[in-house]
């Protein structure tokens, strides 16, 4: 019931029937005077409120001294008075039964712990009241199909509103508007753009549910500083999946200094980037590191819809830019489409022989440059079976305005994808007025193109899993409860109970007993300490392989307890471990950690004592099946090492993509009390490819 009224004051603030300006005036020097202004320039239809105790009207509209005085409830209040009487005007706006109200006065929760204790007192006073907040330091919203222009930003200075399809969530307002600017200049249109500012009350995740549910929109951008509740993002990325409705989100925080700026703008939690970016990837969501590259790539889906294949094509005027053309798409990753061969014999009648081919230089032109002559090129080449999208790197050319009118109502013709990109200076004003008239998009750099192109194909790998990951047969029960701190071995004990294959080993306390299990395990062994508070053993010396005697294990537990009192004497020593001697190909590690913002989450990739040195890992909300276990073991770099690399044999894939799987259920069934475990490394045994774990720790919450 609560969420159907979230979703019902949402669609009340984007489309409200009657809307009251605090500090309404004429003067369009002050926000109240700007606010008033682009409602009335832009065409609301709904009821305009001046809020104004000096004034009897405000550009011809009866203003109230009060909005108490009003008379009848308002839908949306939007206030951007001084920080001292906020509270008052909120008090004055729950009296009158202001259904919600936008606070674009700032030094709040992003700025002081008095601005903190204000915010909080707003939130309590308006849940008091059933009233709903949209801020504090906010820029307001715009909805276009409402003729809703509900901010004091300057690019409102604009003759209409353009209408579309994107749907734009910010918690930054000087961002939205400015990303706003320059797609209102590119064409680009919006069906709401919301600032949300501190998210006091409404936050991100009430406006992604309504924008899903919206049949105006088609495609959701949102700029993300910090996020208020992780499982109800994630659950709704999944719902717009299955909606079709394409999700770009572009989020600070992926860096340790982004993550103090994020603080610092909107007093956010911004979270680890890394498990941000995993669980995007899960629900197929596409990360950006550009607002103006996310709001292009969003009209490419509008125009087009999601990628039908992976090839891209390359064309251009000059030889010069096709060559550029195929190295950047080459270098971000992308697979340059390769023609059929009818394709190709087509075009050797239409271009010269190196010219016939992806990419295509029509500077190779068999005939003169005339009128009409880059169509049929255009046909062939975009009708290949294998171009699914193209770059078309403008350069300067004869006729050039005329032939960019040309390939660009070409391609606009063949209805598929392709990104613009105008490669002169001012040169090309001329160009660029030409293909906005036609209504052909474009883009002045480059790395905007091939960003743009970048982002489109990555949905192909980033569709959501269709099913709920199962639960293994033969794990223990999920209310088992643990305790720490646990030592190795008892970590080991907790992965067999999983399932999770484990190096034959026993738990020594002394000299003896470690001679005693080596000679039970069979030479040679494995002698590593146990100790409290140590994490890495190795670095001290307090690991000693391929031990081949009784006499090789007294002494290697001798030099260990020396090594242990004079380089870790803070750590409390409990024993040794004695293990076979494992022969192995490959090191790989398996990780949990505990996200603040979204829950456990499992780690698999290339492991050792360099993981840290050369990270090759991937990261994905716990649980996951076998199956996703081993689509995130080939997204590694280092993949083709397990799958047969070289003449290689194969590792047993299957079997670690259980273990992955096993271990994610692990960190499922104690997320409450697991915060890390690391199994560094699993090694992949050389006699048959399969996966043992032969070193594990775990960080248990207290």
């Amino acid at each position: 019931m609560e969420a159907v009224k979230v979703q019902g004051s949402v669609e009340r603030i984007l489309r409200p029937r009657s809307v009251a300006v605090f500090g309404a005036s004429e003067d369009r020097g002050k926000f109240g005077g700007r606010i008033l202004h682009y409602l009335m320039k832009h065409g609301f239809a709904g009821r305009i409120v001046p809020i104004n105790p000096n004034r009897a009207t405000v550009n011809g509209i009866p203003a109230y001294p009060d909005i108490r005085a009003v008379g009848e409830p308002i839908d949306v209040a939007i206030l951007a008075v001084p920080q001292d009487r906020i509270v008052a005007a909120l008090e004055g706006c729950a009296a009158a039964g202001v259904g919600a109200v936008i606070i674009i006065t700032t030094g709040f929760a992003e700025a002081d712990e008095q601005g903190a204790r204000i915010q909080d007192e707003m939130v309590a006073l308006a849940r008091a009241s059933a009233m709903r907040l949209v801020g504090p330091n906010c820029m307001g919203l715009i909805n276009p199909h409402h003729n809703l222009a509900l901010s004091s930003s300057l690019v409102l200075e604009v003759p209409q509103l353009h209408r579309g399809a994107i749907g734009f969530i910010s918690q930054s307002g000087a961002l939205m508007v400015a990303a706003y600017n320059r797609a209102h200049d590119a064409g680009i249109g919006f069906s709401a753009c919301v600032s949300l500012g501190n998210q006091a009350d409404l936050e991100i995740c009430d406006f992604f549910e309504y924008l899903i549910a919206d049949p105006t929109t088609r495609v959701i951008c949102m700029y993300i500083e910090g996020l208020k509740d992780g499982p109800r993002f994630r659950h709704l990325a999944l719902k717009a999946a299955q909606a079709g409705k394409p999700v770009l989100v572009v989020k600070t925080g992926r860096t340790e200094a982004g993550v103090k700026a994020a603080r610092s703008h909107t007093a956010s939690l911004a979270g680890a980037y890394s498990a941000f970016e995993a669980v995007c990837r899960d629900a197929g969501v596409i990360t950006l590191d550009d607002p103006d590259g996310m709001l292009l790539l969003a009209d490419m889906l509008v125009r087009y819809g999601p990628p039908k294949g992976s090839g891209i094509g390359v064309f251009s005027p000059s030889g010069g830019g096709a060559g550029i053309g195929v190295d950047r798409i080459a270098e971000s990753g992308l697979r340059l489409a390769e023609l059929r061969p009818e394709s190709k014999q087509r075009l050797r009648g239409l271009l010269l022989p190196p010219q016939a081919d992806n990419p295509i230089d029509l500077g190779g032109r068999l005939g003169p440059d005339v009128p009409g002559s880059s169509d049929e090129i255009i046909e062939t080449f975009t009708a290949d079976p294998d171009v699914s999208a193209s770059l078309i790197m403008l350069t300067t050319t004869p006729r050039y305005e005329a032939a960019a009118v040309e390939i660009g109502s070409g391609f606009m013709a063949a209805g598929k994808p392709f990104a613009l990109a105008v490669m002169p200076g001012s040169a090309a004003d001329g160009v660029r007025q030409e293909l906005r008239r036609i209504g052909c998009p474009f883009v002045d750099r480059v790395d905007d193109a091939v960003r743009m192109l970048k982002g489109y194909m990555s949905l192909l790998d980033r569709q959501p899993a269709k099913t709920t990951p199962v639960r293994p047969a033969g794990l223990p029960s999920a209310d088992q409860h643990l305790a720490g701190p646990l030592l190795e071995h008892e970590v080991k004990d907790l992965l067999q109970s999983y399932g999770v294959p484990v190096a034959r080993e026993t738990f020594c306390a002394d000299r003896r007993e470690a001679v005693n299990a080596a000679e039970r395990i069979g030479f040679p062994v494995v002698l590593k300490v146990v100790a409290e508070g140590l994490v890495h053993k190795s670095d001290i010396g307090g690991v000693r392989l391929n031990l081949t005697s009784a006499e090789a294990v007294r002494a290697a537990w001798d030099e260990i307890e020396e090594m242990i009192a004079e380089h870790a004497p803070d750590s409390l020593f409990r024993g040794g471990l004695v293990s076979e001697m494992v022969r192995w190909r490959d090191e790989l590690i398996i990780g949990v950690k505990r996200d603040e913002q979204f829950g456990s989450m499992v780690l698999v990739g290339f492991g050792g004592i360099t993981v840290e040195l050369d990270p090759d890992t991937v990261l994905a909300p716990a649980p996951v099946d076998k199956a996703q276990a081993e689509k995130m073991l080939r997204r590694l770099r280092r993949f083709p090492l397990l799958d047969g690399y070289r003449g290689r044999p194969p590792a047993d894939l299957a079997a670690i993509a259980d273990a992955v799987a096993r271990v994610s259920w692990l960190a499922h069934d104690h997320a409450g009390t697991l915060l890390e475990l690391d199994i560094n490394p699993l090694v992949i045994r050389a006699s048959d490819g399969k996966p043992v774990a032969v070193d594990a720790r775990a960080t248990i919450a207290r």
